[in-house]
């Protein structure tokens, strides 16, 4: 007798099931496997999707929920599949396999495991958002993409910095344009001899004159400090909507406009100098 009829047998058995019993529980695999999976999908992953729209969540941590629960969504449908073919340890081995692997994996990708939460909670606190100025470690430029593991900036010289989450998120980010006003100071220098109040009153004049500074608040000034050569008076003023285009242009026409009513008005704008007080002694050598 051949092998393949050892194994049927005459009753029409399998390694000692029966074929019916078999064909049931393929049946029944199949069954909980789309069941499960045309739920997850079609009801499920939607209704999560809509909640996460209706409370304002961006469509990054929208596409992150997604991509998740699709593959939890899998992995239940497998889960269930298993079970309803009778197989139910199969849930007891496949959780031991994915804490080994977890474990496994987690070991051998710790910085990318942390860049991957960071890039989590990135897109979920939204300390920054695509478009925002932002600085970091003495580096600036534009949010270009947020990704899971890594968010994508182009600095203001045009080149493009590839940055992983994990040091954005432990590190303080400054993000000038988070808010609708941005206040700008700038410190003017004028001689000992010059008149303060006249200097004061020309910079809040000039500076209000710009385009793009704002009349509330206004312009004001203060004394900061008493330089070796200079009496320092700073100026602070606000501009709406800030961008680093903006920024720039505003603060350069606003110095620009100081500069030239100072020369107008005589002021004087002294440089740092110093003396040097000493004696050399110059021994001549003796003729040969």
């Amino acid at each position: 007798m051949s092998m393949t009829a050892l194994q049927f047998g005459l009753s029409g058995e399998l390694f000692g099931v029966s074929l019916s019993a078999l064909a049931g529980r393929a049946l029944a695999f199949v069954a909980g496997f789309l069941v499960t999976l045309v739920i997850g999908r079609v009801v499920l992953i939607p209704l999560v999707l809509r909640v996460l729209t209706a409370r304002g969540f961006t469509e990054a941590l929208r596409s992150l929920t997604k991509s998740v629960a699709n593959a939890l969504v899998l992995f239940a449908a497998v889960a269930v599949a298993f079970m309803a073919a009778g197989y139910p340890s199969f849930l007891t081995a496949a959780a031991t396999l994915s804490g080994a692997l977890a474990l496994a994996l987690g070991f051998a990708a710790q910085d990318l495991v942390g860049n991957f939460v960071a890039g989590v909670f990135i897109i979920k606190d939204e300390p920054f958002q695509v478009g925002d100025w932002i600085e970091w470690n003495d580096i600036s430029g534009r949010v270009e993409n947020i990704d899971l593991r890594v968010s994508t900036v182009r600095t203001f010289d045009n080149e493009q910095i590839t940055v992983p989450n994990g040091e954005l998120a432990n590190n303080a980010i400054t993000n000038p344009v988070a808010y609708e006003k941005l206040r700008q100071k700038f410190v003017f220098g004028i001689g000992y001899d010059d008149d303060i109040d006249l200097a004061r009153e020309a910079i809040i004049e000039e500076i209000s004159a710009v385009d793009g500074v704002l009349t509330d608040p206004a312009p004001d000034t203060r004394v900061s400090e008493l330089g070796d050569s200079a009496v320092g008076i700073q100026a602070r003023f606000w501009i709406d909507d800030p961008d680093r285009g903006d920024y720039v242009a505003v603060r350069s026409s606003a110095v620009q406009a100081v500069k030239e009513r100072f020369d107008a008005e005589g002021i004087d704008m002294p440089y740092v100098y110093r003396q040097l007080v000493g004696e050399i002694d110059v021994n001549e050598r003796p003729a040969e």
